[in-house]
C-alpha cells in the first residue's frame, strides 16, 4: 500500500474545509498556515491530503470529519461520485437503490439540483481549491521566506498538485464543459471567479500538462499512486482523444503519439487480466496511475468499497469477493451483456447469471439484470484484504490496455501512426482475454472493445458520447426511463453545472437545457 496515504492518518494539525461556492476558501489560516508550511516535514503530507481527496471524503470520514459540510461523506467521495456518473448513465450498469438522485441517473432525468451531478463538481472544484493552495504556498517566493528555498522535493510535490488540479479541471471539462476557473495566481478569499469557455479550458490544459512534462519523474520512477509522466502522458491522449467533442477541432494524430509515449514506457499487460481488479493490484504491470485504497488507512463507504459490495447480492457469496456482506445493488444491462455474444469464452466476460434474469423489468429488483463479477477484495492468491468492510483495492484509473485501445482508435479515426501496430495492440488484449483475434478494425468494434476490456472502470459516458452513442443511435434498457431504452436529449451530453452555484455566483451560466 502507498505510503502517501498513510501519511493522511498520521497528520494529526486539526483543519477542515468548508463546501466553497465562490471555489476559493483557504484551507489553512493565519498562524495554523505558518506553523504547518514552516516545516519541510509537512510538505509531503499535506500532499498526501491531495491525493486521498480521490480516495476518501475527509482526514477521519468515518467520524464525520470531512472535507464538504453538508453533504454525506460516504457520497462526497470524489471516485464514488465520478464512477456513478460515468456508468449509471450508460450500458454498463444499472442500480436498484432508490436513493435521493440515483433513479435519475439512469433514467436520464437528472436535474441541476441532482445530488450526484452536484456532488461530483463540488468535489472536483475543492480539488482545484486545495491544489491552488499548496502551489501558493510552494513557490520560491514563499520558500526563500521560511529559508527552505531550492528544495528539490517540495518542487517535485509542487509538480504533482499542478497534475492533480489538471486531472480535476479535465474531469470538470469533459462532465461539464464550462466552469468557474481558479489558479494559484487569483486572490484568496471570498470572491466570485469567472466562467471560463471549454475551448479555453481545453488550451490551459493542454499547456499545463506539456509544461508537467519535464516536472514530474519518469514513468514508474515515483511512489506507487504518486503522478509520474505516464500518469501526464494519459491524460494528453485522453484529451486529444475527445479534443472534438470538447472544442470542435479533432486531434487524433496528438492522441496517438502520447498513447504511444505511455505504449513505450516499460509498462506490460498482467497475464492475469482480473488481478488488475483485485486486492492486490498494487503489484500489476500495467496500472498506471491508481487512485489507492487500505482497508484500515483509508477506510471509506466509497471507492472501491462500495464497487465491491454493491455488486454483490441474490446467491453470490460475498466471501467470493473478500467482503463481509454484499449490498445488493449494481447490475448490468442486457445490451452490455450482448458485447460478448459470440464469445463467451472471453475471460472479461465477468458477469454472474446463476439466479439472474437477464432482462430488467424491474430496476429495483436485484436478479433483474445479470450481476458482474469484476472487482474483489481477495489477493490474487484467494487470501481476503485485511479489513472485511472497507476494501484494500485499488482503482486503477489508468492503465496500459486503455492506451492500446487509444491509440487503436486514434490511427483508426485517421490520426498519425502505424495501423498493423493498432491492430496488433487489440489482438493483445483479446489473446489475453482468450477471445478470438480480428483482421480489422472499425470504430463500431473499438467502442464494443473497450466495453469488453474496460467496463465498470469509468470510462463508459466518455467513450458513448465521442463515438456519438450517448444521446442517440444506440438505446439501452431504461435509457430515459423506458424498458427498451430512448433516445434522450442532445444537452444531457454535459451534466448541470449545481445549482447552488449558479444562485451563489452571478458570473456563471448554466449549462443549455438545464
Amino acid at each position: 500500500m502507498n505510503k502517501i496515504l498513510k501519511l493522511v492518518g498520521l497528520f494529526a494539525i486539526a483543519f477542515s474545509f468548508n463546501a466553497c461556492n465562490d471555489l476559493d476558501t483557504k484551507p489553512f489560516v493565519g498562524e495554523v498556515s505558518d506553523l504547518v508550511y514552516q516545516d519541510p516535514a509537512n510538505y509531503k503530507k499535506v500532499l498526501a491530503k491531495l491525493y486521498a481527496g480521490l480516495a476518501v471524503s475527509g482526514i477521519e470520514p468515518q467520524d464525520g470529519n470531512v472535507d464538504l459540510k453538508g453533504i454525506d461523506g460516504g457520497s462526497q467521495s470524489y471516485l464514488r461520485a465520478y464512477w456513478y456518473l460515468q456508468e449509471f448513465t450508460t450500458d454498463e450498469a444499472i442500480v436498484g437503490w432508490g436513493d435521493p438522485g440515483l433513479p435519475d441517473l439512469h433514467a436520464s432525468s437528472w436535474t441541476a439540483s441532482n445530488q450526484w451531478t452536484s456532488n461530483f463538481y463540488s468535489r472536483a472544484l475543492y480539488q482545484v481549491t486545495v491544489a491552488n493552495e499548496f502551489i501558493r504556498e510552494t513557490s520560491e517566493a514563499k520558500l526563500t521566506s521560511r529559508g527552505i528555498a531550492n528544495n528539490s522535493e517540495i518542487q517535485l510535490y509542487r509538480a504533482e498538485a499542478k497534475f492533480l488540479r489538471a486531472l480535476a479541471y479535465y474531469h470538470a471539462i469533459d462532465m461539464f464543459g464550462s466552469v468557474p476557473f481558479v489558479t494559484e495566481n487569483d486572490p484568496v478569499g471570498a470572491f466570485l471567479p469567472e466562467q471560463i469557455s471549454r475551448t479555453e479550458l481545453f488550451n490551459y490544459l493542454e499547456t499545463e500538462l506539456k509544461a508537467l512534462e519535464s516536472e514530474l519523474p519518469a514513468p514508474r520512477a515515483n511512489e506507487y499512486g504518486r503522478a509520474d509522466q505516464a500518469a501526464v502522458w494519459m491524460t494528453l491522449a485522453k484529451l486529444y482523444l475527445n479534443a472534438e467533442v470538447y472544442t470542435g477541432t479533432a486531434k487524433y494524430s496528438e492522441a496517438a503519439v502520447y498513447a504511444k509515449k505511455v505504449i513505450d514506457a516499460g509498462y506490460s499487460l498482467n497475464s492475469n487480466y482480473k488481478q488488475n481488479f483485485m486486492a492486490d493490484n498494487h503489484t500489476s504491470p500495467e496500472l498506471i496511475f491508481t487512485i489507492n485504497y487500505d482497508g484500515n488507512q483509508t477506510a471509506t463507504w466509497g471507492g472501491t468499497t462500495t464497487i465491491i459490495h454493491a455488486q454483490i447480492g441474490g446467491n453470490m457469496n460475498p466471501a467470493d469477493f473478500g467482503v463481509d456482506g454484499g449490498w445488493s445493488g449494481f447490475r448490468t444491462t442486457p445490451e452490455f451483456v450482448g458485447l460478448f455474444d459470440g464469445d463467451e469464452n472471453d475471460k472479461r466476460r465477468l458477469l454472474h447469471s446463476d439466479g439472474q434474469k437477464l432482462e430488467i423489468n424491474e430496476v429495483g429488483t436485484f436478479d433483474n439484470g445479470y450481476a458482474v463479477k469484476k472487482w474483489s477484495n481477495l489477493t490474487s492468491a484467494g487470501q481476503p484484504g485485511k479489513n472485511l468492510a472497507h476494501t484494500d483495492t485499488d482503482f486503477g484509473l489508468y492503465r496500459l490496455s486503455d492506451a492500446y485501445l487509444m491509440y487503436a482508435e486514434a490511427v483508426t479515426r485517421g490520426g498519425s501512426g502505424d495501423a498493423s501496430l493498432a491492430l496488433s495492440l487489440v489482438n493483445e488484449l483479446r489473446n489475453r482475454a482468450g477471445a478470438s483475434p480480428v483482421t480489422a478494425l472499425n470504430l463500431d468494434f473499438l467502442l464494443a472493445e473497450r466495453g469488453r476490456e474496460l467496463f465498470w472502470e469509468a470510462h463508459r459516458r466518455t467513450d458513448l458520447i465521442r463515438f456519438g452513442k450517448f444521446t442517440s443511435g444506440y438505446n439501452w434498457a431504461w435509457k430515459g426511463n423506458v424498458k427498451e431504452g430512448r433516445d434522450i436529449e442532445a444537452y444531457r451530453a454535459l451534466f448541470p453545472i449545481a445549482s447552488s452555484d449558479i444562485v451563489a455566483n452571478t458570473n456563471l451560466t448554466q449549462n443549455t437545457g438545464y
